[in-house]
Order: structure tokens, then sequence, then C-alpha cells
């Protein structure tokens, strides 16, 4: 695909989920919008007003001012600080309120792509507070399908709704967990140099990969097949996005080759903030 493709693709990955977000909750009674998700300390209430919160932050909406309570312990970092604000901020409003705001922001973020003029390798800030940084335009919006995508599953678990595992989005979130395996498998785990990992991943997005840890003790993936790994997990989609991005428990995945390696993987598969 050429850059401007690309971005079009993204682009329209981020629409199909955020409009599914929205399909999804704007039936929900109040009850429904207290539902815990996998988010810790997040309801799905929350879920949707951080979507809102960032959406409306690229669009250069100002930040609210609103204090913290201090009793939430999920909040740890100045990070997590940052992206509470916003949320703490709507725990007050009703369902009305969050389903008429999470529809405006829609409509405005989707002219604003529209009417985008930069170019797709073009530094655009990336709104996350004391971690904020210029990154590729094209790279904003593949994170934005991603995130979108991502919050979208935990609602949808969260409502017992499950849907659009094989969407546009899903395929974006292959890649860019995928990005992010090396790392977990040669530096949190410790992987020792030379060592090789499979993962082959079943259900509605298929796909095989290999790490492998160089000399240096360097990650690499790839689609080639290795015949002795010393570590093949195979687990299914849902099971390693969840696991990738800190939401499961590895009970579902199976493994064989060498047990210890595997533990120490999976306990920092996590790739996401």
């Amino acid at each position: 695909m050429t850059d401007n493709q690309t971005v079009q693709a993204y682009t329209d990955a981020w629409t199909q989920s955020i409009e599914a977000i929205s399909e999804l909750v704007t039936p929900l009674p109040e009850g429904s919008w207290n539902r815990a998700t996998e988010c810790p300390g997040w309801s799905v209430r929350d879920v949707v007003s951080h979507v809102i919160a960032v959406e409306s932050e690229l669009l250069g909406d100002p930040r609210p001012i609103h204090s913290l309570p201090r009793d939430l312990r999920h909040v740890t970092t100045e990070a997590t600080r940052y992206l509470e604000l916003p949320v703490d901020k709507r725990r007050c409003h009703t369902a009305l309120e969050m389903t008429s705001e999470l529809e405006y922001t829609i409509i405005r973020r989707s002219r604003a792509l529209r009417n985008a003029k930069q170019m797709p390798n073009e530094p655009v800030r990336w709104p996350a507070g004391p971690q904020s940084r210029d990154i590729p335009y094209h790279e904003l919006l593949r994170l934005r399908a991603f995130d979108v995508w991502v919050h979208e599953q935990d609602l949808r678990r969260a409502l017992g709704a499950p849907g659009n595992l094989d969407s546009p989005a899903a395929q974006v979130a292959r890649d860019v967990l995928l990005q992010g395996l090396p790392k977990a498998v040669a530096h949190r785990a410790g992987a020792p140099a030379g060592s090789t990992l499979v993962v082959d991943v079943t259900g509605p997005v298929e796909f095989l990969r290999t790490v492998r840890v160089d000399s240096a003790g360097r990650g690499s993936v790839d689609e080639s097949i290795s015949l002795a790994p010393d570590v093949q997990l195979t687990l299914d989609w849902e099971t390693y996005m969840r696991l990738a991005c800190g939401r499961g428990r590895p009970g579902s995945v199976i493994v064989e080759g060498d047990k210890e390696l595997a533990e120490r993987v999976l306990a920092n598969f996590s790739v996401t903030p």
C-alpha cells in the first residue's frame, strides 16, 4: 500500500471500532455502565470516558480541571494519573450524557480526520501526559485504531457481547502486539542467546511467528518456521490479545519445550503500557 492508503486503512479501522463501541453502549441501561472491566479500577463508563478523553485531546479540547481522589489504588504513576483525571471527571455522568458525548466526539473526530492535511510521516504530538512525544501521523492513527479496538474488546467481555475479533482493527492490533514480542522474550523474560520461541495462534486471526534471540541477546520476530524451538506456545487469538494487553492469565496456553522459560515469557507477555 502507498502511505496515503495506509493512512486511510488505519482511519477506516478506527472508524469501524469506535462506531462499534457507540452501537454497543447506546442501548445500555444505567446499571450496566457500572460493570467492571478487565482494566484495573475501570468500569464500562470509565473505558468509554477514556476513549472520549483521548479523542477530545487530539481534537485540541482543553483537559478538564479536576482533582483526583487520593484513594484510587490503581493510580500508581504519573502516566496513570494523567489518564485517570478525565475518566474520574465523568464518573457522575448519566448514560445519556455519556452516549451523547461519545456520538458528538465521533462526529467531530471523523470530520477532523477527513479534513486532515498532515502527510503520513509528518511529526504530530502523541498525547500521553509525561510520556508525550512526537510521532509520525500514520503511527498515531495506527495506535488509535489499536487502542480503540482493545477497549472495544474490554467492553464486549464486560457486557457479554463478543464480536469483531477479526475486524480491520484486529489486524492492526496483531501487528502492534507482535512488534513488542521480541523485547518481552529477550529482555524482560531473559531468554538466553541462541534460543527460539514459537507462538502458534489460532482462531479469527491466525498466525505463526518465531522469536529468535541473537548472540548479543537481541530479539527479532519473523514468519519462518523453527523445527525445534526451545519453547512453543499454542493459544487462540483472544487469549493472545488478552495476555499481550495485560488482560488475562496464561491458563489456556499449551506449552511445549522449556517450561521454566515459558513461564518467564508468559509472566512478561504484556507489551502495552
